[in-house]
C-alpha cells in the first residue's frame, strides 16, 4: 500500500543520512519511477527533500529541517512492532513483517528485543475469517460495497452494506459500515457471514459519524436478569463481568445481575452453567425458561418429566 511505503521512506530518511531511488525501488519492490512520484508527495506535503545528481548523489531531508529521530525511543518502536506483528497473526501473512522492517531499518535489534510480547489475534476458524478479512480490507481500500448472506438470532438475511471500520471486540471480528437495506449504520460479525463478495460497485464516503465502543449502545439491554450462582462459578463472573458484578450471600452463593440484549442470549447464558445456576427474575422468562428445560429433559428421557 502506497501509505505503508510513504511511512517506510521517511523512517529509512530520519536513519540514514542519504540514500539513492535505486536503493529505494529495490526496498520497496517498485519502480525507480514510483519512488520518484512518492519523494514529489512527501515534499507536498511539506518536508523538504533534497535530491543530488551524480557520483556521491543521493536523496536525503533538507539539512536544518530533519526531524528529531528520539521522538519514537526504542521502546516506543518495540510497542508499535508488537502490535504491527498481531495484525500478521489475523491473515497469516508477513505483510506488516515487511513493514515492521521498513519502519526499524537500520536499527534490526528492535524486532527481536522485544519477543516477550506476543498479541496473538487469530481464531479457531482461522481458515474461514483471514479471507474475508483481506476482502473487507481491500473492499474499505477501494470504497467499493459488499454483499454477504447474514445470520443472526433475528433469522436470515442478505444485506448489502458500504464497509468503513473493521473492528476487533470481544474476541470477535466485525465490520462496521453503512447497510443500504436498512439505511442506516450496523456492525456485522465476521463469522456469522457467508457469501462474502464484492459487489463491483464503488461508493462516495459519506461523513460517517465518529464510532464509539458502548456494549449497551451496540447491542442494547431489553432485558434486566438476576441469577443466583454457586460458589465456585465466582471465576466465571469476575473472567467476564468484573468483581463488582456480584454480591456474595451469606451462604456463599453468588447474586448476579445484568442486562441482556434478549432471551435467547440470556438463557443460552445460564445454560451455559450447567446446574450450579438459577435464573431468579424477571418472574415471566423465569417460568419460559423452566418450560424450556423440561423440553430438554423430554429429549433425554423416555417418560414425560
Amino acid at each position: 500500500m502506497k501509505i505503508d511505503r510513504l511511512i517506510g521512506i521517511l523512517s529509512i530518511l530520519l536513519q540514514q543520512q542519504k540514500v539513492t531511488a535505486p536503493y529505494l525501488a529495490e526496498k520497496f519492490e517498485v519502480s525507480r519511477r514510483t519512488i520518484n512520484r512518492d519523494i514529489e508527495d512527501i515534499c507536498r506535503a511539506g518536508i523538504p527533500i533534497v535530491t543530488i545528481q551524480g557520483k556521491n548523489g543521493g536523496i536525503s531531508i533538507m539539512e536544518g529541517y530533519r526531524m528529531d529521530r528520539t521522538l519514537l525511543t526504542s521502546s516506543d518502536m518495540q510497542s508499535i512492532l508488537a502490535g504491527l506483528r498481531s495484525l500478521d497473526s489475523v491473515c497469516g501473512t508477513n505483510r506488516y513483517q515487511q513493514l515492521m522492517e521498513k519502519l526499524s531499518a537500520g536499527n534490526s535489534s528492535v524486532l527481536t528485543s522485544n519477543s516477550h510480547i506476543l498479541i496473538d489475534l487469530s481464531s479457531w476458524y482461522k481458515s474461514s475469517l483471514a479471507p474475508k478479512i483481506e476482502l473487507i480490507q481491500r473492499a474499505i481500500d477501494k470504497t467499493e460495497s459488499i454483499s454477504f448472506a447474514y445470520y443472526s438470532p433475528k433469522g436470515e438475511s442478505v444485506r448489502r452494506i458500504e464497509p468503513y471500520l473493521l473492528l476487533f471486540q470481544w474476541a470477535s471480528w466485525y465490520v462496521w459500515g453503512y447497510c443500504l437495506e436498512r439505511q442506516d449504520y450496523r456492525m456485522f460479525k465476521l463469522n456469522r457471514m457467508l457469501k462474502l463478495d464484492t459487489t463491483g460497485e464503488t461508493f462516495i464516503p459519506r461523513e460517517v459519524p465518529p464510532f464509539e465502543i458502548d456494549n449497551e449502545r451496540i447491542f442494547p439491554y431489553l432485558i434486566r436478569a438476576s441469577v443466583l450462582l454457586e460458589p465456585d462459578m465466582k471465576w466465571r463472573l469476575i473472567e467476564e463481568y468484573g468483581i463488582d458484578s456480584f454480591q456474595e450471600q451469606e451462604d456463599g452463593r453468588l447474586l448476579f445481575s445484568s442486562g441482556f440484549a434478549d432471551k435467547d442470549s440470556l438463557y443460552s447464558w445460564v445454560l451455559s452453567f450447567g446446574n450450579k445456576c438459577e435464573l431468579l427474575e424477571p418472574e415471566d422468562l423465569r417460568r419460559e425458561f423452566c418450560c424450556i428445560i423440561k423440553e430438554i429433559g423430554k429429549k433425554y428421557y423416555k417418560d414425560d418429566i
